[in-house]
């Protein structure tokens, strides 16, 4: 079987979990069996993925984009066998529906485009043309892939997809980067951090919806009775100013660090270092990419229940689930869990669960098995 993925930005050069989830499959679908071709937004080929090609440079229009998108597909499946095509976001499939009347389309769904723009704020008008060309991409796929129950509500109820036609496949990650080379004390060591403080940690794009402004208010509230409690903020995005303002307005400045963007290779070392991952979402989080690469180094995570974190965590801690993000929510379980009354999963058992559950090698044989089921014209 041969397949031709299309995804977005290339995950080496800009960060991103549908970038992410894209660049896994690249890599390990073909230990799954699955030949691939891939097309991306990117500025140069990468030599350790030879079957992916360029299809735009991420500074172009949206139209160079699209005439470049069209002119490679259209080429791959004139000269090549492809079996099935399999795209990751709706902008990048539109444009190229006339091209596949021959070829099964399969949708991987990372997220409701239209409503995570309403959710920032985004016009009326934006919402409504981004909705509409969902709407195209969703009814022409045979199948589509999501990452949780909670994004198969989402398109079913959302979009009318069917749910016969949805299917459940979590996000991966690969175990193997993952695997702790130093105890925590060690890693706050190599990063300067405190070795007397209590850390947590929230790996996050700095957006609204992730909930960064409450967790912020929420170390604000423990302050007084847990002053050895630091909050690390890993990430980029548009709030960054919002969130050292509030820092500086709650006076938290020996509280709170924001460290920017964390090259990937790093990110092993920041979860080991931290006591407690928090993600604190809003609103729209199909998955949870950073929870699960939490506990893969064996460093537990508490969720609110949003989207579909709960259900990474509801098997593993279910104590772990806060229903809301309020910041006296979020503080009453920090306190609890410092104070050991909520008790934790051991390292290796977090560290277990993520080999079993959500290793590349598990979800790339997931993708094959589903990509099995639409190979038929």
């Amino acid at each position: 079987m041969k397949v031709l993925q299309i995804g977005t930005d290339w995950f080496p050069e800009r960060p991103g979990g549908l970038a992410r989830m894209f660049y896994g499959g690249m890599r390990f679908l073909p230990g799954a069996g699955v030949t691939v071709r891939g097309l991306a937004i990117a500025q140069r080929p990468d030599l350790e993925v030879p079957n992916l090609s360029i299809f735009a440079p991420p500074e172009v229009s949206l139209g160079r984009r699209w005439w470049g998108l069209g002119r490679s597909v259209s080429q791959i499946l004139s000269s090549e066998s492809i079996d099935l095509v399999a795209s990751h976001f709706a902008l990048y499939t539109l444009p190229i529906l006339p091209l596949l009347s021959r070829t099964p389309l399969v949708v991987h769904f990372h997220g409701p485009w239209a409503l995570e723009s309403q959710a920032e704020g985004a016009s009326g008008g934006v919402i409504a043309l981004k909705r509409w060309l969902e709407g195209q991409v969703y009814r022409r796929a045979r199948g589509l892939i999501v990452l949780s129950e909670a994004f198969r509500s989402v398109l079913h109820e959302g979009y009318g997809v069917p749910t016969e036609r949805i299917h459940v496949v979590p996000g991966g990650v690969d175990v193997s980067r993952f695997v702790p080379a130093v105890s925590p004390l060690q890693a706050r060591r190599q990063l300067g951090w405190p070795e007397d403080r209590y850390c947590l940690l929230s790996v996050r794009r700095l957006t609204q919806r992730m909930g960064l402004e409450s967790l912020i208010r929420a170390i604000a509230l423990l302050r007084p009775t847990l002053p050895l409690i630091r909050l690390y903020i890993a990430g980029t995005g548009p709030q960054r100013s919002v969130l050292e303002a509030l820092t500086q307005e709650l006076d938290l400045q020996d509280h709170v660090r924001l460290l920017g963007f964390v090259p990937d290779a790093d990110l092993p070392l920041v979860y080991r270092a931290a006591h407690l991952s928090v993600m604190p979402s809003l609103a729209w989080e199909g998955f949870g990419l950073s929870v699960v690469e939490s506990l893969a180094v064996g460093t537990p995570v508490l969720v609110t229940a949003v989207g579909g974190m709960p259900e990474i965590i509801r098997p593993l801690s279910p104590q772990l689930i806060v229903p809301d993000s309020e910041p006296e929510t979020l503080a009453r379980a920090i306190a609890q869990i410092y104070q050991g009354t909520c008790p934790l999963p051991e390292p290796a058992t977090c560290e277990t669960y993520v080999r079993n559950h959500y290793d590349w090698s598990v979800i790339a044989a997931q993708w094959r098995d589903i990509y099995r089921l639409y190979l038929t014209p």
